[in-house]
């Protein structure tokens, strides 16, 4: 058996161009889904399988403070809210910064893509294995195990690389990494590798690299000799498929989960909108009252 990870590196580095005019002054992972900010949702996932050490990979010390901020314990704010007997939001408080956890920082000074961010956390991960998450795709499991301890179970009888996929029609596959040689077994889809955005009449499977991941170390030594894809930028999908023909096992993860996608202002209005009427009853009525009386 495996030994489960107990270090994530959550990329947030970048302009967030795609969520303005918000993130002009705030970092994207303040922005709320269902009145909880995005990161957040990261973090408790990490929170749910024991990591212990979560490195952010920023851009600037402006979004590094806010990180440092946040994920800080606020004595003046409990003092006040303890005084005043509210402890529903004391509670909201404290539970933000999970115990026994650390937070670490390591800076991507250039856009270079999302493997070279990965890259900027090796000393700090040293020879551990690792988990990767994109803060942007947040995803909620309904019946059971988070999206990481669904990973995780599959990791420790495994190893080597695994990853959550979803099944897109294969005109959609363009827009994703595939797996290339996939044989499923119930939810587990054993790989041979992956190709970063596929030509339509190269797409090797319906299978699509999601995130997150768990990796082996292997990975950092992998990833400086990545070269630039398509889009100019070092892929982490690139490394993955060198382990992968270096024979490092690749399986993916049809996990049990709903992806809310968080990543453009229009996508998260949408992903508040499902994630707040599949979670509040009284919401969903007052939307259905709404929607009768609503002008086009």
């Amino acid at each position: 058996m495996f030994a489960k990870p107990e270090v994530c590196i959550l990329p947030v580095a970048g302009l967030s161009t795609r969520n303005l005019p918000a993130t002009k002054v705030i970092h994207k992972g303040f922005l709320t889904l269902h009145g909880k900010p995005i990161i957040q949702y990261a973090v408790d996932a990490c929170k749910e399988i024991g990591i212990k050490e979560i490195v952010f990979i920023y851009s600037d010390e402006i979004g590094k403070d806010l990180f440092e901020n946040y994920f800080s314990p606020n004595e003046a704010l409990e003092n006040h809210l303890r005084v005043h007997n509210k402890h529903d939001l004391l509670k909201i408080v404290q539970d933000i910064v999970p115990e026994n956890m650390k937070f670490s920082f390591a800076r991507q000074s250039e856009p270079k893509g999302n493997g070279h961010a990965i890259l900027m956390a090796k000393e700090i991960v040293g020879k551990r294995d690792f988990v990767v998450m994109w803060p942007d795709d947040v995803y909620i499991s309904y019946h059971g195990q988070g999206i990481l301890s669904q990973l995780v179970e599959v990791f420790q009888e495994t190893g080597g690389m695994v990853e959550n996929i979803m099944e897109f029609p294969r005109e959609q596959m363009v827009r994703y990494g595939a797996l290339v040689g996939a044989v499923r077994a119930g939810r587990i889809v054993k790989a041979q590798g992956l190709v970063e955005k596929p030509s339509l009449e190269n797409v090797p499977s319906n299978y699509a690299s999601m995130g997150p991941y768990i990796l082996p170390n292997v990975i950092m030594d992998i990833l400086p000799e990545v070269r630039k894809g398509n889009n100019g930028e070092i892929n982490l999908t690139d490394a993955m498929e060198l382990a992968a023909q270096r024979g490092v096992p690749l399986h993916g993860v049809l996990c049990d989960a709903v992806r809310f996608d968080c990543g453009t202002a229009k996508e998260l209005e949408k992903s508040n909108i499902y994630l707040s009427l599949m979670a509040d009853n009284e919401l969903r009525a007052y939307t259905r009252k709404l929607l009768d009386t609503l002008i086009v």
